[in-house]
């Protein structure tokens, strides 16, 4: 058994122990959850000191041979920082959820199986497993949120789960077309990559790419497809919007970065300024609608649309053949690099947002103010991530973002350097947002629900720093995973240029 089999695995076989085992108190319950997760996370920093480019840590069994699917798994530049990533967040979350005390088992196992579905899918070298794994992320959040959320959290999880789930039909048949579109009949995406179908149908492709695209936008979630993702973040417990903007979002951009543009490479050229449109609206209207909101978690949700849209952007440029290749390489770079930045602050963004509900059962702008003087560590830690979130240098948000605006401009076309400038305009408006939120919340008089707000907990503290902790050792000393991610950013220009 390979150990990446074991990372992807393991926490659901802990799940499955905690479920059926009788007896145990929510204190084991807590110990087993965090244990489980930092043994996975451990295995992962493992594979990645021992990764040695390509595909690494391949498995392969058979699983529905007369559909030509089966089991294989692997990892390479693109997918282990994602998979590293979903480790650390779930453990943190795990840290951060240790206080709870309302149905702590179930919370735990489906927190677990969740973790085992999300490394999955960033795994999963098969379309039909990649599929599954999709599909059942869903299912997991939807409970998530119905199970321990606030607020009109029925209305909500419904909500997400509709528009997801349509979403991953629209997935299932683009990937059922990929599949008749080879001639190997197979659903094995390193055949379909080495050998991309309708190479002579180009009509046909480009229905693919829309059922593939959709599916996959719908999940990142890029405009016009988001409005399920304000509700679901706002009424999820702290926990599972840090998992859901944090790991799940990055599911779609991943997918168009794995599947859409290697397996059909013709029909991303030819749509690449409609991705790099969508993509610029996302950026814009993401930090326009933050701008106006006064909802702490909402504003925080709706810059997530924001910073993917950034993802989108760059991966519609690395489609722009006639654009510089090293700026199309860099693009793609800072689009990897991006997500997992994302996944970092977001997550401490979110588990902040829980810190706040904690406290005062309130996300209302309006009703705070003055935390500094009364919870310091609370205002600095809030103080980091929103600066990290707006591309300080010296944060892992300008190094993702300089690349992507770096490459989406030296792409060298009239097209491309005006996307890029209107990008810029974006972050501008992130900045004004954030800036906006600190004043409001921490600085001036207090607010009338001030006197409410305890500085963080030791749990808490222990959950969200590691995440900014990350983002500065990424946005001080970026090699350690721009080596990783550069040679991956470089095979999917060079197989999107095919």
């Amino acid at each position: 058994m390979s150990v990446l089999t074991v990372v992807i695995f393991l926490p659901l076989v802990v799940a499955g122990g905690l479920a059926v085992v009788p007896g145990l108190g929510d204190r084991v319950v807590v110990g087993v959850w965090i244990a489980a997760s930092a043994a996975d996370l451990l295995l992962t920093a493992v594979m990645w000191l021992g990764y040695g480019g390509g595909i690494g840590y391949e498995a392969r069994a058979r699983w529905i041979p007369s559909l030509g699917a089966g089991y294989h798994v692997g990892v390479d530049g693109l997918s282990l920082p994602l998979i590293a990533m979903t480790a650390l967040l779930f453990l943190v979350c795990a840290v951060y959820s240790s206080g709870r005390t309302e149905r702590v088992r179930q919370y735990a196992a489906l927190f677990l199986a969740l973790q085992t579905v999300c490394t999955g899918l960033f795994a999963a070298l098969d379309l039909l497993l990649f599929f599954v794994f999709f599909d059942l992320s869903i299912v997991g959040m939807y409970f998530v949120i119905v199970g321990w959320g606030h607020g009109d959290r029925a209305r909500s999880a419904l909500r997400f789960f509709l528009y997801t789930f349509l979403g991953s039909l629209a997935l299932l048949l683009g990937f059922i077309g990929l599949y008749l579109g080879g001639g190997a009949r197979t659903f094995d995406m390193v055949d379909l990559t080495r050998d991309p179908p309708f190479a002579d149908a180009q009509g046909v492709s480009g229905l693919v790419l829309l059922a593939v695209g959709v599916g996959l936008a719908i999940k990142t979630p890029t405009v016009p497809f988001h409005t399920w993702l304000p509700p679901a973040h706002t009424d999820a417990p702290a926990a599972g919007s840090a998992v859901l903007a944090g790991v799940m979002l990055k599911m779609g951009a991943y997918g168009l970065a794995r599947i859409a543009m290697p397996m059909l490479p013709g029909a991303w050229q030819r749509h690449a300024w409609a991705v790099v449109v969508v993509g610029v609206v996302s950026v814009l209207y993401g930090a326009l609608v933050a701008l106006a909101q006064e909802n702490v978690k909402r504003l925080v949700a709706y810059t997530s649309i924001n910073h993917m849209g950034y993802v989108v952007l760059a991966l519609g440029a690395a489609g722009l053949t006639a654009g510089d290749v090293q700026a199309r390489r860099l693009a793609v770079s800072g689009a990897v690099t991006q997500m997992v930045s994302h996944g970092l602050i977001t997550g401490a963004l979110f588990l902040i947002t829980g810190v706040l509900w904690d406290r005062a059962r309130s996300y209302d702008l309006g009703r705070f103010g003055g935390i500094a003087a009364v919870a310091p560590v609370l205002t600095g830690l809030t103080a980091v991530a929103a600066f990290a979130s707006l591309g300080l240098p010296g944060l892992s948000g300008f190094i993702a973002e300089f690349q992507i605006l770096a490459g989406v401009v030296g792409v060298g076309l009239p097209g491309s350097v005006i996307a890029g400038v209107l990008s810029v305009c974006g972050i501008l408006i992130t900045a004004a947002l954030l800036l906006r939120m600190l004043h409001r919340v921490f600085l001036g008089g207090p607010g009338e629900l001030t006197p409410r707000v305890l500085d963080v907990r030791p749990r808490e503290l222990a959950a969200i720093a590691p995440l900014l902790a990350l983002s500065a050792a990424v946005g001080v000393a970026p090699r350690w995973l721009l080596d990783l991610v550069e040679p991956a950013a470089a095979a999917i220009v060079s197989l999107v240029s095919r």
